[in-house]
């Protein structure tokens, strides 16, 4: 009688799951997750990733109960919890999805190394976590990844998407199989999570994908940048933790109608940014292109941006919105990294640890890749390009209406005055800080201080 585990990571879900999918043709299934004491033990599981990772864990429960099986979760070391339940079980297989980071290539390596001494088999499966697996793409010439968006995505754009997979009508347990309860947020890390942090799992995650697709996904290409608007999908957080499938998205998407088309751009992008990692792993910590920056060692103005009192409205009300929300708006990430980077010209390191602090969809690729686009060591082909806060403010909040909403001491400003408070008060706005830098003459600095590299 074949016995199989499916190890859940980052794939919290029962809908178009290769390795839930894969694990279930065997008599007996076991779904199994282990809360890895190594990734417990270090600032990565932040008090929001956590609190979504135990909603996310509950939901994936109850979508198993409904096909007659249950989650088991374990606590401690990943191979040694699996290869534990191995034993106890007779199981012949183990099934997990393919990851891109350093210490997910090294559980792999653990994994398939011990489950051989217990003759058992591990099937890493591809197409869970990304669209495209990482190494799949690769550009003519011999280098073994693409370095720059265009022709990744256009490449990635002909490639077929395969049909989502359903969800296993019916899995029986071993004999005699337990579990333990799915731990609270609490059990896992210290602090307090952001008061507006979404509610994860999969139900959450496809109730939104359901809304999105029928009403909102046709604005995308002309309102995605529109602070106030809030016209995102929001699906960040549910593709990071696994709540939904990016494939199934693309496949869900009428690639003809120009909304849909800019947002399974974005998916690109994500992908683009895994196969990047896969390749350089090291380009968590190191430049991906150094350009020899030299970078200012001021814990008073990181401070300041930290929490939102730079003097900059359209800065602080994103610092905010992170805060407050363990999310932030894509447009208004481009602008608070750029201002860390190249404004106060602070180390991306301080600023990508910042987020991955309070971002619920904090990963690895998408948030130090982007970071490093940011700064001008990653994939950016205009590595010196800063953008201006004031025009970007004008641009895409130019009713002050996402400022107004996160800045509320500048609430009584009109229009475009909220972006410019100095101007129109003397430096001075009570309640508000005055700016911790001059932009302009900033701007000029970083032309001098960036060495070509």
């Amino acid at each position: 009688m074949a016995v199989a585990m499916a190890l859940f990571t980052r794939d919290l879900r029962v809908h178009d799951n290769p390795a839930l999918a894969a694990a279930a043709r065997a008599t007996e299934l076991l779904p199994v997750f282990v809360v890895d004491e190594k990734i417990c033990a270090t600032d990565y599981l932040s008090r929001n990733k956590a609190e979504f990772l135990v909603t996310a864990l509950a939901d994936l429960d109850e979508g198993l109960r409904r096909s007659g099986a249950q989650l088991m979760v374990r606590h401690g070391d990943t191979a040694r919890e699996v290869c534990r339940l191995v034993r106890q079980y007779s199981v012949d297989e183990v099934h997990i999805a393919e990851d891109v980071s350093a210490y997910s290539r090294r559980r792999e390596d653990r994994l398939r190394r011990q489950l051989a001494g217990s003759d058992c088999r591990l099937h890493v499966h591809t197409g869970s976590i990304t669209v495209a697996a990482p190494g799949r793409l690769t550009p003519s010439g011999g280098r073994d990844h693409f370095a720059v968006f265009t022709p990744y995505h256009r490449r990635w754009a002909q490639l077929p998407v395969r049909a989502p997979l359903p969800v296993p009508q019916r899995i029986r347990l071993p004999h005699g199989a337990g579990t333990e309860p799915v731990p609270a947020a609490t059990d896992l890390t210290r602090g307090n999570p952001s008061p507006e942090l979404p509610q994860g799992g999969e139900s959450a995650g496809r109730r939104l994908a359901r809304d999105w697709f029928r009403e909102k996904i046709s604005a995308y290409a002309d309102r995605h940048d529109d602070l106030a608007g809030d016209a995102t999908s929001r699906f960040s957080p549910y593709l990071h933790f696994g709540c939904l499938s990016a494939t199934e998205l693309v496949h869900r998407s009428d690639l003809s109608a120009p909304g849909a088309a800019a947002f399974v751009r974005q998916l690109a992008w994500r992908d683009f940014h895994h196969q990047m990692l896969a390749a350089r792993p090291e380009t968590v910590h190191s430049d991906y292109r150094t350009r020899n920056d030299r970078w200012h060692a001021d814990t008073d103005s990181l401070a300041a941006w930290q929490a939102g009192q730079t003097g900059y409205p359209i800065v602080d009300a994103g610092m905010r919105q992170l805060a407050a929300q363990g999310w932030m708006h894509n447009r208004a990430r481009m602008i608070t990294a750029s201002f860390l980077t190249k404004t106060l010209y602070l180390d991306w390191r301080r600023g990508a640890n910042h987020f991955l602090g309070l971002l619920a969809d904090g990963d690895l690729a998408n948030n130090q890749l982007n970071w490093q686009w940011m700064a001008g060591t990653g994939a950016d082909t205009r590595p010196n390009r800063v953008l201006n806060p004031i025009r970007q403010a004008d641009r895409y909040d130019p009713d002050g209406a996402y400022v107004r909403r996160w800045v509320p001491e500048l609430a009584h400003l009109d229009g475009r005055d909220i972006h410019r408070p100095w101007r129109w008060h003397a430096d001075e706005v009570p309640g508000y800080p005055t700016r911790i830098v001059d932009h302009e003459q900033a701007a000029r600095d970083f032309s001098e201080l960036r060495q070509p590299g």
